[in-house]
C-alpha cells in the first residue's frame, strides 16, 4: 500500500492511492496515518479496505506529511562513505546518530524556508522508514519485521549552524521546513529490498545527487537493531538513512548552497518524489 495525508497543514486526513493513481480518502476507515495505523493489526485492517469504495480526492490537493504525530524524528549520518569523504570526515565504525525537531516536518511539496542569517542551507535526499512494532534490543535477523514502511526524506540542513556555532548538530537540522517528508509511506511488502533503491536530488534542474542505497556504509537492519540498543523505537517514529555524495558542501571547487527562489526536486525509487521551492523564512 502507498498511503498519505492530505489536505491544509495542520488538518491532514488520511489517504491512500489507489492502483489507478488516484487519491481515496480514509476518513471513514481511521483517523489518522500515524503510529496507531502502522502497528501489523492497523495495516491488516487497511489491506483489507476496498479502495475502489472510497470517496476520491480532488486532483491537486496539497499532501501532507505521510506520517502524522511522530514521536521521534532520528537520522543517521555520514552513513555512504563517499559522503563522508566530501564532508572532510573519517568514515565512521558505528551509526552516528542525530535527531531533528518533530516541528520541522512538513509535507513532500511544501516549501522550505531558508533561515534568517543562514549562509549554507544545504539539501540532503535520503531513504527513511517508520516504524511499525516497538524495537527494544532487537537483532539484525528480525530487525525488518520491525519496519512498517519506507517513504522519502530530504535532510535540509544548514551548515553552519551544524558545524561552526557550537553544540550539536541538531541546531543546524531542526529549522521549520527542514523536513520534507512523502509523499508516501510505502508499506514493507512493497518494498523488495531497501537496499538497492536509487535516490536522486536536483536544484533548478541540475542533477546533484545520483546515488543508492546499496552503498550504505550500515543497512537498515543494523540500523534498527543498533538504535533499538540505546532507546526504545515506538510505532510511528520515523528514521532518516543519511544521504549520499553531492551534497551542496561538497561540490569543488567552492560549495553550492541553497537561495530563495530556487526549486529543489527529489525522489527514492519506487516511493514518489518531492517538489519543493525555497523561500525567506
Amino acid at each position: 500500500m502507498k498511503l498519505l495525508r492530505w489536505g491544509a497543514a495542520g488538518q491532514e486526513r488520511p489517504g491512500l492511492l489507489d492502483n489507478t493513481g488516484k487519491i481515496r480518502d480514509l476518513s471513514g476507515v481511521i483517523d489518522d496515518i500515524d503510529g496507531k495505523a502502522v502497528t501489523a493489526e492497523g495495516l491488516a485492517r487497511l489491506s483489507g479496505v476496498d479502495a475502489s469504495g472510497l470517496p476520491e480526492v480532488p486532483a491537486g490537493t496539497r499532501l501532507g506529511p505521510c506520517i502524522g504525530n511522530v514521536g521521534k524524528f532520528i537520522c543517521i549520518g555520514l552513513n555512504y562513505a563517499d559522503h563522508a569523504a566530501e564532508s572532510n570526515l573519517p568514515i565512521p565504525t558505528e551509526p552516528v546518530v542525530f535527531m531533528k525537531a518533530t516541528s520541522c516536518i512538513v509535507g513532500p511539496n511544501d516549501d522550505i524556508e531558508i533561515p534568517r542569517n543562514s549562509r549554507k542551507t544545504d539539501w540532503e535526499v535520503e531513504l527513511a522508514f517508520v516504524i511499525g512494532k516497538e524495537a527494544k534490543y532487537v537483532s539484525e535477523e528480525e530487525a525488518l519485521d520491525y519496519v512498517a514502511g519506507y517513504c522519502v526524506v530530504n535532510d535540509v540542513s544548514e551548515r553552519e549552524f551544524q558545524a561552526e556555532r557550537g553544540g550539536q548538530w541538531v541546531k543546524g537540522k531542526s529549522h521549520d521546513t527542514f523536513g520534507p517528508v512523502g509523499p508516501y509511506l510505502v508499506t514493507r511488502e512493497e518494498v523488495a529490498d531497501p537496499q538497492n533503491l536509487k535516490l536522486w536530488l536536483e536544484v533548478d534542474g541540475h542533477r546533484y545527487q545520483n546515488g543508492s542505497t546499496d552503498t550504505m556504509i550500515f543497512p537498515v537492519k543494523k540500523i534498527v537493531s543498533y538504535l533499538s540498543q540505546f532507546m526504545s523505537l515506538q510505532p510511528g517514529d520515523l528514521v532518516s538513512t543519511g544521504t549520499p555524495p553531492g551534497v551542496g558542501m561538497g561540490i569543488k571547487p567552492e560549495p553550492v548552497y541553497l537561495r530563495p527562489g530556487q526549486r529543489v526536486r527529489l525522489g527514492v525509487e519506487g516511493l514518489g518524489e518531492q517538489d519543493c521551492k525555497t523561500v525567506e523564512a
